[in-house]
């Protein structure tokens, strides 16, 4: 497999004077490496890669890299979230996510526009021509970016562009696992938190998460219950992790895994604009999650 295991989205800290926080950074990738993690997703929607510029997009790509090469045996790989509004914008972060020494792309279909079946193998082939020998993660999340690929739209698409050769299935509904399993070569990742049991026990490889950002070893847990049929445990510790999981699915997301980052001693910090910060009930809502972490 390509990408097994859990694959945190990495969220981006941000410094008082609005600066991509490095340091921070740094230290939220290695305790990720250390909780189990076997690789990361830089620059995805938990990432603000919307709010970044491309300099700053290229640093954290960079350290996130970095970050990888240094565990043991240089195992642990980087994703590189490459969505973009115009195949030009998405050949471009591609590009520059090969120049950084990434192992893969991730990258939604053209945001907002749900085009033909040849328009999408058009920009799909586009990417896979920028990426070089880098494998395409496809990204199926019709929140994040108003398209919905169907599973047999997917399969089409692979047929036609070697290059995809996994699927981040963020549609909502777990059927889908088994459906994209079926078509053959693709190998499935959980893109929603609050699914994650159901996608595993559905064959998923791996789970590209936020809940791992705050707790990894558990979400590495999860995963091992599973593969070794303890399912009374797996979901003993589903239930804990739940209340945090079901934030991942809200316009909130990044404000919400941030938040439960910094309770538990990591450097989550500030969203940038357009995300403000929680309101008190939200804040509530949080603190509750997290306290149903340590239940």
């Amino acid at each position: 497999m390509r990408f097994p295991g859990i694959i945190p989205a990495a969220t981006t800290p941000f410094t008082a004077d609005d600066q991509v926080d490095v340091e921070a950074l740094k230290a939220n990738l290695k305790a990720l490496f250390d909780g189990g993690c076997t690789g990361v997703v830089a620059t995805g929607t938990m990432g603000e890669a919307g709010q970044l510029s491309d300099p700053e997009r290229a640093l954290v790509v960079e350290t996130c890299v970095a970050a990888a090469r240094e565990r043991p045996d240089a195992a642990g790989f980087v994703v590189v979230g490459i969505s973009a509004g115009s195949t030009a914008a998405a050949v471009a972060n591609a590009r520059g996510a090969v120049a950084a020494g990434a192992d893969a792309v991730m990258c939604l279909p053209p945001l907002h526009y749900p085009g033909t079946l040849a328009e999408l193998v058009a920009f799909y082939r586009a990417i896979d021509a920028a990426s070089g020998e880098l494998p395409i993660m496809l990204y199926n999340n019709p929140g994040a970016s108003g398209v919905d690929l169907a599973p047999e739209v997917i399969g089409a698409i692979a047929a036609e562009v070697p290059g995809v050769v996994a699927v981040k299935e963020c549609s909502g509904d777990a059927r889908r696992i088994a459906a994209l399993i079926g078509l053959g070569r693709l190998e499935i990742l959980v893109g929603g938190d609050d699914w994650a049991l159901e996608g595993f026990a559905a064959g998923a490889a791996g789970w590209v998460s936020g809940v791992a950002n705050v707790v990894p070893a558990e979400c590495v847990e999860l995963l091992r219950l599973v593969e070794t049929g303890q399912l009374a445990e797996a979901r003993t510790l589903y239930q804990r992790l739940l209340p945090l999981s079901r934030l991942d699915m809200t316009p909130h997301l990044v404000q919400y895994f941030k938040g439960a980052m910094d309770a538990v001693g990591r450097t989550g910090g500030v969203s940038r604009g357009p995300r403000g910060p929680l309101d008190a009930e939200q804040q509530a809502i949080l603190d509750a999650a997290v306290a149903a972490l340590r239940a």
